[in-house]
């Protein structure tokens, strides 16, 4: 049983990545720094959009508008981060 936390807490630190290079691409492509036009870039572009966004979609509907600022990456973040701490605390030790 250890091991499948062990694999659940790894895909959710590789998650925390995804989510952190997801937010990091955005914020180059709104300031022009890279080009959306490139192919490397684009799908790169779009492999972290269609693995994030599922996620991200239910807060942003929940979130009231705050102009051009998004906070559901830190929000989701803040979940995960909260995820694995009960895992840590309360159910790693408890299993056998």
């Amino acid at each position: 049983m250890r091991s499948v936390l062990d694999v659940v807490m790894l895909a959710l630190n590789l998650y925390v990545w995804i989510l952190i290079a997801s937010a990091v691409l955005s914020w180059l492509i709104a300031f022009n720094v890279v080009n959306t036009r490139n192919q490397f870039v684009a799908s790169v572009w779009d492999f972290l959009y269609r693995v994030t966004e599922p996620a991200l979609r239910p807060i942003r509907n929940m979130l009231p508008n705050l102009g051009g600022i998004d906070i559901s990456p830190i929000i989701l973040l803040l979940g995960i981060f909260f995820i694995q701490s009960v895992i840590q605390r309360y159910i790693y030790p408890n299993v056998f």
